[in-house]
């Protein structure tokens, strides 16, 4: 087993109407948020205004910026950068999956930063301080709502980078499993395969004597292989939904890769390929 040290900080608010306790998490970091989302999914399904409403009796300011895309674009934080830096904003509320939280936390560390926050990801600076962010997931997928990374594209250069960092981890991330049951079965079964491929890049090591997290991986991945066809079947089916939203979480909030080196190939390729 490698050395290592595990750190995260992360906490998770699990279960139905969860979301109702965003206004009070929130104020527990400011008093003004930037309100991040992507489509009209969020708008649709009454969450960005329960959300909303939540905020606004904890006696949350709130500014918003929507539009993130899949495979969320340099541009658009550098957008919500400027936005944060006009209107004062300390903290940083994402409403969505992976591709918001990646873009609101590319906007954290990029509002401290006085150059370009593409150098992040260009690898020729390191972030030391950034914004707090918050979560609302929407997507059981990439787990970003509780690991150290982003992954953000620019469409100028063509190129698709990833950062990481323990300034990344969110305060906190709002986890009910009834927000996701209104997912396409194609989004469903998108994101239960980037939960697999990020328990994979863990379990396949050439590191020895890891039986401990061998075993966690194996069980992660014994609980996607059970309950996925469940979710697919039966897209209202709490139990099985709530297993695979924390499975997801468990899959790449690297506490499956303690004491192993991890093999990113195939995320690189993925990269290069959505590019």
């Amino acid at each position: 087993m490698e050395n290592f040290t595990f750190h995260n900080p992360t906490k998770i608010i699990f279960g139905k109407n969860t979301e109702s306790q965003t206004g009070s998490e929130v104020k527990r970091h400011a008093s003004k948020v930037l309100l991040h989302f992507g489509g009209s999914s969020a708008v649709k399904s009454g969450l960005l205004d329960r959300v909303r409403a939540s905020l606004k009796e904890a006696g949350i300011s709130i500014v918003e910026l929507g539009g993130v895309a899949p495979n969320p674009r340099v541009s658009l934080v550098r957008e919500g950068i400027a936005l944060c830096r006009k209107e004062g904003i300390g903290f940083i509320l994402a409403v969505g999956g992976g591709s918001v939280i990646d873009s609101a936390k590319a906007i954290a560390v990029g509002v401290p930063y006085s150059r370009d926050v593409w150098d992040f990801y260009e690898y020729v600076a390191s972030p030391e301080k950034a914004l707090d962010v918050g979560v609302v997931l929407t997507i059981p997928a990439a787990g970003s709502e509780a690991s150290n990374s982003s992954v953000i594209s620019n469409d100028e250069l063509k190129l698709k980078r990833g950062l990481t960092s323990d300034l990344l981890r969110p305060r906190f991330a709002i986890m009910n499993p009834d927000l996701t049951c209104t997912l396409p079965a194609w989004q469903t079964a998108c994101g239960a395969a980037d939960i697999m491929a990020h328990i994979m890049e863990r379990y396949f090591t050439n590191t020895e004597h890891v039986d401990l997290t061998d075993r966690l991986c194996e069980a992660t991945l014994r609980t996607m292989i059970a309950n996925v066809p469940l979710v697919l079947a039966n897209p209202s089916d709490y139990n099985a939904r709530a297993e695979v939203m924390w499975a997801g979480t468990i899959a790449h909030n690297d506490i499956l890769g303690t004491g192993r080196v991890g093999d990113w190939g195939s995320h690189g390729i993925e990269h290069e390929i959505s590019a």
